[in-house]
């Protein structure tokens, strides 16, 4: 009798609206959540040079194949008068105006060798209008089209930094039939080469704007890098640093897609990587401080040996930003050339 009460009271209709009111709550909140989730990891539309609301237009730009736009700068001695054409890669969160080669190397070399030095956004950065679908060899090719516009000849030069330095294996890899000599400065390492873990880009911007968690690995090596490094550098790159103009265009377009495509899947192996001066008409030179803590010495030192035709220089006493330390530009511009 006790428990046919029971029953009753289970299914009274007081029992049923609170347990249909429990049930819609949560599929508001399950809702709520999905709606969140999705918001969180869909970065804003860029603000595109140019555009009604969008950075203005404040430095030459070339269009490229695609219709893309290409920023650039140019330093050094005119270009009808040079020796040496020289392409740069700017780093991680950088822009044309981080252009270490030309900002660092001495006006007298620069002169006495006739060094003309051309500096670009790379998609999505500065005033380089955005690409939704770069890939490794997109980069390689902006590079090549960049030169091809310049009018910069059949063979020119390239030397990366830092990130930029990693992407300067695009150009090994896509393009050594149009290269002079190379240098990668402290190149990035992608830890997946060549065993490479897919990495879903659709959560680069959640994970770079969320504050539950500790920031990425590259941007905090980035913050640790700039403490650890000595002062006379850490003033040196404070000073010559354009992050807000590098950004200008959205942070997913220029430094979340850095990551997306820099550890990333690679579509190539650059260990196996030829040779692409087997007749010794030019060489390639990666720089690398021995107190570097954003990039293992180790695996740096792995790679060339690996490919033997890599000149590998170590530097002792230096941390990843050995570049703008005073004097090694000359340094690492002579060697690329030979000289």
């Amino acid at each position: 009798m006790a428990s046919n009460e029971g029953a009753k009271r289970s299914n009274s209709p007081q029992t049923q609206s609170l347990s249909g009111i429990f049930h819609r709550i949560l599929l508001v909140l399950f809702i709520g959540i999905i709606a969140w989730a999705h918001q969180a990891t869909q970065p804003p539309p860029p603000r595109t040079c140019g555009s009604p609301d969008g950075p203005p237009i404040t430095s030459p730009r070339m269009k490229l194949r695609d219709g893309r736009h290409l920023a650039y700068k140019e330093h050094g001695v005119p270009k009808d008068m040079a020796n040496y054409k020289i392409v740069y890669i700017h780093a991680f969160d950088s822009c044309r105006h981080d252009a270490l080669v030309a900002d660092h190397a001495s006006s007298e070399l620069v002169a006495e060798l006739g060094l003309y030095i051309v500096s670009f956004d790379r998609a999505g950065y500065g005033e380089s209008d955005p690409h939704p679908k770069k890939t490794l060899k997109s980069i390689a090719l902006d590079v090549e089209e960049l030169a091809d516009h310049l009018g910069l000849g059949p063979k020119f030069y390239v030397i990366g930094c830092s990130m930029g330095g990693e992407f300067t294996w695009t150009c090994l890899k896509y393009i050594p039939h149009r290269l002079a000599g190379v240098a990668l400065l402290a190149p990035i390492i992608n830890s997946w080469w060549p065993v490479v873990l897919p990495i879903m880009p659709w959560l680069t911007y959640w994970w770079n704007t969320q504050t539950q968690f500790p920031c990425p690995n590259v941007i905090l090596g980035v913050l640790i890098t700039f403490l650890l490094k000595t002062w006379k550098s850490f003033l040196n790159f404070l000073r010559i640093t354009w992050y807000e103009h590098a950004r200008q265009q959205g942070e997913y377009e220029s430094i979340h897609q850095d990551l997306n495509i820099g550890f990333g899947t690679w579509e190539f192996d650059p260990l196996e990587l030829k040779n692409p001066f087997p007749n010794n008409e030019g060489s390639v030179h990666l720089w690398h401080g021995a107190k570097d803590p954003l990039v293992p010495l180790q695996l740096q030192r792995y790679i060339a040996r690996q490919l033997s035709w890599i000149h590998y220089h170590e530097l002792p006493d230096m941390g990843h930003m050995f570049p703008y330390d005073d004097g090694l530009v000359d340094t690492i511009i002579k060697r690329m050339l030979g000289r």
